[in-house]
């Protein structure tokens, strides 16, 4: 707005400068009073400094004042005026409007000239005519620009949306897989320590030693866990932290000594491993090792008195099969189906739903995320099984 004043400021100076040289010397020009010229000076400008936030009543005020001004022959601000009006209309208001307005500028300057009856008609309707083609030209230059302008600035908004709302899907997957890595860590030291607490209990008087060794088991355990625990929660409190050393995740390597521990807890493990799986991603890598943990985690809780455990896990040609089955005869979650079905049996695939746990539902997602397929459920001759099978991809 303070540009707009000084243009108007300038037009008003230029006709007033124009009107005390008309009247203090002979330059044909018609000379009006003060009280006449001074007023309608002002008012033809005034409409250009309300231009922008005002196109079409500023226009068409312009314009009438415009009329006014020239049929006196008070000076050029009411033809500058109507120049401004015709740009701004076409940038600011729309072609509709700037055509309709420059229609009837064109009529109301043709309809002045002829009433004016000037020696020079036609040199001055071509000119009359030119400044208006100019003005109508850059309005259409600048309107397109202004144009252009507001798609990018749609389009960089609608790219920060999208990357904020990618970030918000990042960081709830983030926060699934955090929750998911704590349950595992949480269920299966938990798990051990109970049950080598109840052990230990019943072990204190009779037999010393076997509590002695529960004791370290629980102890060796919890500090296990809360080394995971701890690891996990410092990625989740410190943001600067992508150049300190991590704690290396479990893998598939790492099931012997899982099964160890399982055994050293109460349940016998019999371990039947490939060894080559130092080429596995990591990610498959560490989601055979949860999956086979939540299983002997669910055989600790649920097997019962005097249950084994059997783990297998064997690399194919494109991917890796877990099998982990006991024969336990505690109570298990109730297995619901799931979606799809077995290729072999067409029986559907099963899954469970723990009374307030996510352990088979954590294992589900894990070989869902990983492409593979996970069946869950009873045996037909007494026990449980849980059956993973999850491909090898180079980009996991």
């Amino acid at each position: 707005m303070v540009g707009d004043s000084c243009i108007a400021l300038l037009l008003l100076l230029f006709d007033l400068l124009l009107f005390v040289v008309s009247a203090s010397e002979e330059t044909g020009l018609a000379v009006h009073p003060w009280y006449v010229t001074v007023p309608v000076d002002f008012l033809v400008v005034l409409p250009v400094v309300f231009r922008r936030k005002r196109p079409v009543w500023a226009g068409y005020a312009a314009l009438l004042i415009g009329t006014v001004h020239g049929g006196l022959e008070l000076g050029i601000a009411g033809f500058f005026a109507g120049m401004i009006a015709v740009y701004t209309l076409v940038v600011y208001a729309g072609r509709r409007h700037g055509a309709l307005y420059l229609l009837i500028t064109m009529a109301a300057s043709t309809i002045q000239l002829f009433v004016q009856r000037t020696d020079e008609l036609m040199i001055n309707l071509i000119l009359v005519v030119l400044a208006y083609a100019f003005c109508w030209l850059l309005g259409e230059f600048v309107g397109a620009r202004r144009a252009y302008h507001a798609e990018v600035e749609a389009r960089l908004h609608l790219l920060e949306t999208e990357r904020d709302q990618a970030t918000r899907i990042a960081v709830a997957n983030e926060r699934g897989r955090i929750a998911r890595e704590l349950h595992d860590v949480v269920a299966h030291a938990v798990s051990v320590i109970v049950v080598q607490a109840d052990g230990a209990s019943y072990a204190i008087r009779s037999n010393p030693d076997l509590a002695e060794r529960a004791v370290q088991t629980i102890s060796e355990t919890g500090r296990g866990a809360l080394a995971e625990l701890r690891r996990l929660l410092d990625v989740l409190r410190n943001e600067d932290a992508e150049n300190e050393p991590r704690v290396p995740q479990p893998n598939a390597s790492s099931l012997t000594e899982l099964a160890q521990r399982v055994g050293a807890a109460g349940v016998p493990v019999e371990v039947e491993v490939d060894e080559n799986f130092d080429d596995l991603p990591a990610g498959v890598s560490l989601g055979v090792y949860r999956i086979v943990q939540e299983s002997l985690t669910n055989t600790l809780k649920h097997g019962g008195p005097g249950a084994k455990a059997v783990v297998k896990v064997h690399r194919q040609a494109d991917g890796v099969r877990i099998e982990v089955t006991d024969n336990g005869n505690g109570v298990r979650p109730v297995p619901v189906p799931a979606r799809g079905a077995t290729a072999a049996t067409g029986a559907p695939a099963m899954t469970a739903q723990l009374p307030g746990g996510n352990g088979l539902i954590g294992m589900r997602e894990r070989a869902n995320v990983l492409g593979g397929k996970l069946e869950v459920g009873p045996r037909p001759g007494g026990g449980w099984r849980v059956h993973a099978t999850l491909p090898v991809r180079l980009d996991s």
